[in-house]
């Protein structure tokens, strides 16, 4: 059914403006039929931030913004599903056009501006699917225009404890200005200590809830080096290495296109979102697990990712180019390479070439 619907929609999706084709994508999910997934293969689970994950492949905040379709998502074969980001207001981002296809580098430029339907209309969605089970996390952020940012992060926080499976706390997404500062030392220690108060007082109510860090691919190694060191120093679950990059590299071929402001993602983000992974894991030593992003669009990137240390991996790009069969096609890849090599678990090989990869020439950009 996915292949038929793949070799349908791409062509058509692909004729249209980029935000009309997503919204087009989020339609028709809407009218997937209802029914369970079918069952992943058991070497596949992962177990991480104390949950259990059926497969390691999850859709990437950005796509499903206002929680309109994760369980169609879920059905579609993901192991989880991120939202977002939503913020305490509604809002509707930086004028159109703000998203753009780079066909030839299988890439994306967006500057949409946390566009979402605010805290209250999501909530409701997420409250009403919360019988439905399934990974389900909820990437959050500030509002544009907010006094206090800080303050906003931790209303979505006791907001939305009761039916996130997991928080994103999304401090660099680089279409909102300013935000990306929240990154640096001392504003970090700042956020992500009042963020895990916040998580600490709903416990009670609303269970015990992970927060994992979203960082940006183009924090110098000093940066990273601070990152990590608060977010281990106040106890994060988890980071989510990397969001899009203001970077473009010399490789595109999308001269225009590429000249568009934004955040740039998919294949060409690839090389250095993967070393980010590495310098990030070995970083953390073992302290919480990380999701890689940024560019995965087969079995072997993905395979490549976590064997840079990424638990699990998300994407989203991808799939403009791929379409949705790619999940499928990429858990095939992965369960294959468990069998060939007698492994029973992607745990085995998590941040295996780690090290070698942070010892490389830096990937040009």
């Amino acid at each position: 059914m996915i292949r038929a619907f793949d070799a349908f929609s791409l062509p058509v999706l692909r004729w249209l403006d980029p935000e009309d084709a997503h919204r087009l994508a989020i339609q028709g999910l809407r009218f997937l039929p209802p029914g369970k997934p079918r069952a992943d293969d058991p070497k596949l689970a992962v177990r991480a931030f104390g949950l259990n994950f059926p497969n390691p492949i999850g859709m990437a905040a950005g796509f499903d913004k206002s929680a309109e379709v994760p369980d169609a998502l879920l059905r579609l074969g993901f192991g989880f599903v991120e939202i977002g980001s939503v913020t305490p207001k509604p809002q509707a981002g930086n004028p159109r056009p703000r998203l753009f296809r780079l066909e030839r580098d299988e890439a994306v430029i967006n500057r949409m501006g946390f566009n979402n339907d605010g805290a209250e209309v999501v909530l409701r969605r997420l409250a009403a699917r919360a019988q439905h089970g399934g990974i389900v996390g909820v990437n959050v952020g500030a509002n544009k225009d907010s006094a206090d940012r800080v303050a906003d992060y931790v209303k979505l926080i006791e907001t939305f404890a009761p039916v996130a499976s997991y928080f994103t706390v999304n401090v660099s997404s680089p279409n909102t200005p300013g935000l990306r500062n929240l990154q640096e030392g001392a504003l970090l220690d700042d956020l992500l200590g009042r963020v895990i108060d916040a998580r600490e007082r709903v416990r009670q109510k609303a269970g015990d809830t992970p927060v994992l860090l979203k960082i940006a691919p183009d924090l110098s190694l000093a940066q990273l080096d601070d990152v990590v060191q608060v977010a281990r120093s106040r106890r994060v679950d988890g980071m989510i290495v990397s969001n899009t990059t203001i970077a473009r590299p010399s490789t595109l071929r999308e001269d225009t296109r590429a000249k568009e402001q934004g955040g740039l993602s998919g294949r060409p983000l690839f090389r250095l979102s993967t070393r980010m992974v590495a310098e990030t894991y070995v970083r953390v030593e073992g302290a919480f697990p990380l999701i890689g992003v940024g560019g995965v669009d087969s079995g072997g990137a993905a395979l490549t990712k976590i064997r840079a240390g990424a638990s699990l991996i998300q994407l989203y790009s991808s799939l403009v180019y791929k379409g949705l069969g790619l999940v499928d096609e990429i858990k095939r890849d992965l369960t294959s390479t468990l069998l060939r090599t007698g492994r029973d678990s992607l745990s085995e090989i998590v941040g295996a070439d780690a090290a070698t990869l942070t010892a490389e020439d830096w990937p040009g950009m």
